[in-house]
């Protein structure tokens, strides 16, 4: 990312306002500020979809930290939660009461509580049904007639199962990110979506959650781009940096019961916690403190309650590593470090910004599609953190896009030669339909150093735009940080011009770009796929319908087959094969067996 200055992220700012005040008018004038559309209505009226008569019924199932944050973002016009599902004490306790750890969290997961409006949990629990191992689980919810749609939150190992079974009853499913833990599983929901009917005998609505396709900051860069005021692109740089190192690493929280630490004493910080939380209430005098404290004191004994969980009976599974033993709760609550059950940096973090990536890739596109990778180029490994977990902590990639008029068997050697190019001081006749046009994208995923935190820079030959953490984004004239820029229109589009000061006006807007109110997308993509559910037109699907997710899970997961391929010595450059995308071919990069996983599926037991 760009190390901006606060007054060169002020210029960039002021910039993008101005620039959305012209190329975007007929929404933002008299209807809303940009970046700040979200809730039952707004989301609607900007990416076009409608209210819905009846609110869909749905279930959750997975109520840890995404799906917590899943909850958060459901609008009770849109969807009813009617159910939920988890084997942790933790996870249902915060699904009711919201994550009171921090300000910050309980704004992301505020609980089924406040955003329905129940006067406590009792109310709440007369509404909501919640289904434990002790009364049927999973597969209870999934065979109660009531509920038309589920949102699964589960880790990634599960997503392919558990979304496969629900459609086989007749269940349309939303997805957490990746889609699913290898190609062939992909490929199996993708099949299955299509051919299998909801309980009202229409399609299946299968959505994944890339939150990035339904957030108003990111349109608003594909409609910047389409205007030209990028010109043509040729580099987008993304990165997602965290401090994370051994010790304080956010992926491998305090287990239940607690954990014998590296100097070979056992410690156990969740009771830790719990007991100076008990002490802290104690001398509390506040009224605000008292009920801080509370709130904390009893979600940290449902968490302590978590050290009862039978997690080797819900597939999870003790694994020696060294002259240790990991269990299989550790598994359940560290399972992002684990290849069994997770998908590393890529399939976490990689996956969102590669996703964002395509969308600006595919802007120019004439024909509609996707974007694909050409190529990937990829090193990482486990620099840091020592040998406690499968997972890189490191990861570095270069791809090849296909710019928009790319043709694969253009020989650029033959037309230079034709050409007698280069001439001298005159561009490649056609640069802008250039068939030799590729986009390089490179991306980095650290921990030990949060520098520059995450987002996308993405750069053309007129200009730059940046987005900082789904909640900022400035927009420059070619390389210039530091100059004001004006929008003009001409007779090809909208173009930039550097001045001293613009000579436009800013866009009149209620609140900036930068404040905390921008909606990441999680509200609008429930409410869309919920309109989707209701209006069962053929034309009407999630914007991250299965083949958009099983494209953003090939290009994660190809970039691990890459990296497998360098620590093995080998060049770690992978080329994509176009079959890889097909929801109809076989093929997959990472010697996943679609019809075994088909089978695989349809047999699952569910626990």
């Amino acid at each position: 990312m760009l190390a901006l200055t606060p007054e060169e992220k002020q210029v960039g700012q002021d910039n993008y306002h101005e620039a959305v005040g012209v190329t975007r008018r007929d929404f933002i004038k008299g209807v809303a500020a940009a970046g700040v559309v979200s809730g039952a209505g707004l989301g609607a009226m900007y990416f076009g979809y409608g209210k819905v008569n009846q609110p869909v019924r749905i279930g959750i199932i997975g109520t840890g930290d995404e799906g917590n944050v899943l909850i958060g973002g459901c609008t009770p016009e849109y969807v009813e939660v009617k159910a939920i599902a988890d084997i942790r004490p933790s996870s249902i306790h915060r699904a009711f009461h919201g994550d009171w750890a921090s300000d910050a969290a309980l704004a992301a997961r505020p609980g089924l509580i406040k955003k329905y409006g129940y006067s406590s949990e009792a109310e709440a629990r007369r509404n909501i049904k919640v289904y434990t191992p002790e009364n049927g689980g999973i597969a209870a919810l999934l065979d109660d007639p009531e509920i038309e749609a589920v949102i699964i939150a589960l880790p990634l190992f599960l997503h392919a199962p558990i979304a496969v079974q629900a459609m086989k009853r007749g269940k349309h499913v939303l997805t957490e990110k990746l889609m699913a833990h290898n190609v062939a599983q992909c490929k199996a929901m993708a099949r299955a979506a299509r051919e299998l009917k909801s309980s009202a005998g229409h399609p299946i609505h299968l959505a994944t959650g890339h939150q990035r396709h339904y957030s108003v900051l990111y349109d608003n860069a594909v409609h910047l781009i389409r205007y030209g005021l990028l010109g043509q692109l040729h580099h987008i740089r993304a990165q997602w940096h965290r401090g994370n190192l051994p010790g304080r690493d956010s992926w491998q929280m305090p287990l239940p019961g607690g954990e014998v630490g590296v100097d070979g004493k056992r410690i156990d910080k969740i009771l830790g916690d719990l007991n100076n939380f008990k002490k802290q209430l104690a001398a509390a005098k506040d009224p605000a403190d008292i009920e801080r404290l509370s709130r904390k004191i009893a979600q940290w004994e449902a968490w302590n309650a978590d050290q009862t969980v039978e997690a080797a009976k819900h597939g999870y599974e003790d694994m020696e590593i060294g002259d240790r033993v990991r269990t299989a709760l550790e598994e359940l609550c560290r399972w992002r470090l684990w290849e069994r059950t997770g998908g590393g940096l890529m399939a976490e973090l990689g996956s969102h910004q590669l996703d964002a990536a395509t969308i600006f890739c595919s802007a120019l596109r004439q024909d509609g599609k996707k974007a694909h990778p050409l190529t990937v180029h990829a090193v990482g490994g486990r620099h840091i953190f020592p040998p406690d977990r499968d997972a890189e902590d490191h990861v570095y990639c270069m791809f090849e896009f296909p710019g928009p008029e790319y043709d694969p068997n253009f020989d650029v050697g033959y037309y230079n030669r034709i050409l007698d190019y280069p001439p001298k001081g005159k561009p490649l006749p056609g640069y802008e339909n250039n068939p030799n046009h590729k986009i390089v994208v490179t991306y980095s995923s650290i921990n030990g150093n949060g520098f520059g935190g995450y987002g996308e820079a993405v750069m053309g030959t007129k200009g730059t735009l940046v987005l900082e953490r789904e909640k900022e984004i400035m927009l420059y004239a070619d390389s210039n940080t530091s100059a004001k820029v004006s929008v003009k229109e001409d007779k090809g589009g909208f173009s930039l011009d550097t001045q001293a000061s613009g000579s436009y006006a800013a866009a009149a807007i209620s609140k900036a770009a930068s404040t905390e109110d921008v909606s990441r997308g999680y509200t609008e993509e429930i409410e869309h796929w919920a309109w989707c559910i209701r209006n069962p037109d053929p034309e009407n699907k999630p914007r991250c319908y299965p083949e958009v997710a099983m494209a953003d899970a090939v290009i994660a997961l190809t970039t691990n087959v890459a990296m497998e391929k360098g620590r093995r010595g080998e060049a770690g450059f992978v080329k994509f094969e176009d079959e890889w995308f097909e929801r109809d071919s076989d093929a997959t990069p990472d010697g996943s067996d679609v019809r075994a996983e088909i089978q695989r599926l349809d047999q699952w037991k569910l626990s």
